[in-house]
Formats: structure tokens, C-alpha cells, sequence
């Protein structure tokens, strides 16, 4: 299945049914009058949050979702049967905004939540409901009234605790793998992560989410390689792990381009909590490793892991930390 993770959609609630015109002319009832019953509401759209689905590519597809319109009411004083409402079923985590893709208008953080987008219309009323002692045979009704319409955007922002970032080939894809049960994809190339991935680390009792997301390279606020909108996947995150490839020729100036990255989408997402990982170690020497782990220490105040991904080692104490690291955020 392919993940889309932005889709943009037409809904149009159902219009109302009409009001009846009608009288009563039993054969034997000396008195008519007004029997005309008032149409039916017409059907409104839905969003809800769903565990089992976990991508927006269906909104792709089928970018246009129209509710019917409500029946017309009849004699008899018979109301109009009120039409089906159109539920859409959207991924935890989704978020819907206007047209302007700027007003919020939902954000389903939770399975089950439920979001009114477009309401439907109200039944017109048929011309009992307007006999009066002053006009007992009305001919008045009125139509059902037009469903909302609109343009919205879905944009879906995965939830996980802990958000992987770095520049491409800084190894993050080997590290989900190494501590969860995801299966990323690992090439020898740039942007082998193309989509999002997410892995789950089960520890003492406790389970973390960790999100990988597609490596960032210097310009990605203005769209080189592939830009930067995967950032929003780990804007929920209570902790960033900026994984750093020690084995190249300068991994600070590499972090800061990160970090400067981020800072230009958000402001809010570069003050998150961040723990760092120097990898790579099982092919960098030792005395380089201990250098770079005091100037990123010195330079960031943050406590600095040397690991390597391929090989495990520092994992566990890496995820022991930002496990910890997790609980603090939680607190605030």
C-alpha cells in the first residue's frame, strides 16, 4: 500500500427533502384540511479516526464525497425519511483544515473521535404546519434547505513518541531496525526512506513509538531533495534522536544543518527535547569519537551516544535514555 500522507477533498452534505402540498379527501370525513408531512434532513459527512488504516491514499482516488438529499415529505402528514450520513475514515493522527490550508479544523489525535464537516440540510415543512384558526386550508410550503458545502485538506501527522531525524545515510533506517520490530527499507545510497516508517520498542513494561522519517538535506524549507514536509510526521513527538554519522569528514556542520532545517519549519519543533547519537562507531576510530563526543557535549549541552546501529552497541543504553527522556517530557 502506498503512503500519502495529504489529500485534498470536496464534501457536499445532502439538501433537505421539500415540504408536501397535500389535503385530506376521505370520503366520508366531513372536514379536509392540510395533511402535507415536512421532508426529511438531508445527509451530513462525517470525519472518524480508525486504527486500522494508516494512510490517506483512498482520498487520492476518490476526491469527491456528495451526501443525498432527504426525502420529500407526503400526504398523510408523513415525514420524509432523513438520508444516510457519509462517515470518512481517516488514520490517527489526521488533521483537517480549511481550504486555505491554514484554519484547523479538526485534529483527530485519538481512535474513535468523531468531527461534523459538512451538515446536511434541514427538511422544508409541508402546509400542515402552517393551518391556522385563521386559515384552515394553506397552500404554503417550503423547500428543504441546501447541505453545507466546502473543500478541505487531510493531512495526516503520525503519532509516535520519538522522532528520528538526521541526513540521509546517517544510518536512522538501521537503527529502527535494529530496536524494533519495524523493517525498513537499508540501501547504500541517499533517501532510501522515502515515506515515513514507524516501529514500536517494548521495554519493562512499557511501549515507545519511533518514527523514521526521509532524510534532510541543506534547502530542504525550499524543496531540495525531499523537502521537508515529512517534518510534520514528528511535530507530536516528546523527544527528537538526531542521529549523526560520525564517519564523515565534518558530522557538526552536518548536525547543524539539521538543526538549521528545522528551525525554519518550526520554531516549537526545534525546542523539543533532543537526545543525540553519534553511529557509526564500529568504523570510526576511538580518539575521533571521544573528540566529537565532547564538542557536540560542549556545544549543545545535551548528553551525546556513541553507537552503532549496525552492530547494537550503545544501543540499549540510547533507548534507556530517551525512554527516560520521554517520561520527563510527559510530566511538562
Amino acid at each position: 500500500m502506498r503512503f500519502l500522507d495529504e489529500a485534498k477533498i470536496y464534501i457536499k452534505a445532502g439538501d433537505g427533502g421539500d415540504g408536501c402540498l397535500s389535503f385530506r379527501r376521505e370520503k366520508f370525513i366531513e372536514f379536509g384540511g392540510p395533511d402535507g408531512g415536512a421532508g426529511g434532513a438531508g445527509g451530513s459527512i462525517y470525519a472518524r479516526a480508525v486504527k486500522d488504516v494508516n494512510t490517506l491514499i483512498d482520498y487520492r482516488y476518490k476526491q469527491h464525497f456528495k451526501a443525498k438529499k432527504g426525502e420529500n415529505g407526503a400526504g398523510q402528514n408523513k415525514t420524509g425519511k432523513t438520508a444516510e450520513d457519509i462517515i470518512l475514515r481517516v488514520p490517527v493522527g489526521t488533521q483537517i483544515l480549511d481550504d486555505d490550508k491554514f484554519t484547523e479544523i479538526a485534529d483527530l489525535t485519538e481512535a474513535g473521535q468523531k468531527v461534523l464537516l459538512a451538515q446536511g440540510g434541514r427538511g422544508g415543512l409541508g402546509n400542515a404546519y402552517f393551518k391556522t384558526s385563521t386559515n384552515q386550508a394553506p397552500r404554503k410550503v417550503q423547500s428543504g434547505e441546501p447541505g453545507e458545502e466546502r473543500w478541505v485538506w487531510l493531512k495526516l501527522k503520525l503519532i509516535a513518541d520519538v522522532g528520528l531525524v538526521g541526513l540521509p545515510n546517517a544510518g536512522k533506517s538501521t537503527f529502527i531496525s535494529a530496536v524494533t520490530n519495524a523493517k525498513a527499507k537499508i540501501e547504500d545510497y541517499p533517501f532510501s526512506t522515502l515515506t515515513p516508517q514507524l516501529g514500536m520498542i517494548r521495554c519493562g513494561g512499557k511501549e515507545v513509538v519511533i518514527a523514521d522519517i526521509p532524510g534532510l538535506i541543506e534547502g530542504a524549507h525550499l524543496g531540495k531533495g525531499l523537502g521537508d514536509r515529512f517534518l510534520a510526521h514528528v511535530e507530536r513527538c516528546s523527544v527528537i534522536l538526531h542521529i549523526v554519522d560520525a564517519s564523515q569528514d565534518d558530522p557538526w556542520g552536518n548536525y547543524q544543518i539539521v538543526r538549521g532545517e528545522i528551525e525554519k519549519y518550526s520554531n516549537n519543533l526545534y525546542k523539543k527535547p533532543e537526545v543525540i547519537a553519534l553511529n557509526k562507531s564500529d568504523i570510526v576510530e576511538n580518539k575521533r569519537l571521544v573528540m566529537l563526543k565532547q564538542t557536540f557535549e560542549r556545544n549543545t549541552e545535551n548528553e551525546v551516544f556513541i553507537i552503532s546501529a549496525a552492530t547494537g552497541n550503545g544501543c540499549s543504553e540510547l533507548v534507556k535514555r530517551f525512554m527516560s527522556q520521554i517520561e520527563v517530557s510527559s510530566e511538562w
